[in-house]
């Protein structure tokens, strides 16, 4: 089984596409995150906003947006 699954995903974001691109971005930016503790430099990539069980920064971010912490907006 798939956690968190798509249709509460979906309740947070309008469109599956809208829905990988926002997940993979903010997976991008926990990973920088990761890399940069070492280095002490936080100033663009904020820390995961959640509390996981998973390593994965992917499921990471599919847990803050089932959770709502994540917004988006089309410009």
């Amino acid at each position: 089984m798939i956690h968190p699954r798509i249709d509460q995903l979906l309740e947070n974001v309008n469109e599956r596409y809208a829905l990988v691109i926002v997940a993979a971005k903010r997976a991008r930016q926990i990973n920088n995150y990761h890399h940069q503790l070492g280095e002490g430099t936080f100033d663009e990539n904020p820390p995961p906003l959640v509390e996981s069980r998973s390593k994965n920064y992917l499921t990471m971010a599919l847990e803050e947006i089932a959770e709502g912490k994540i917004k988006y907006k089309y410009k």
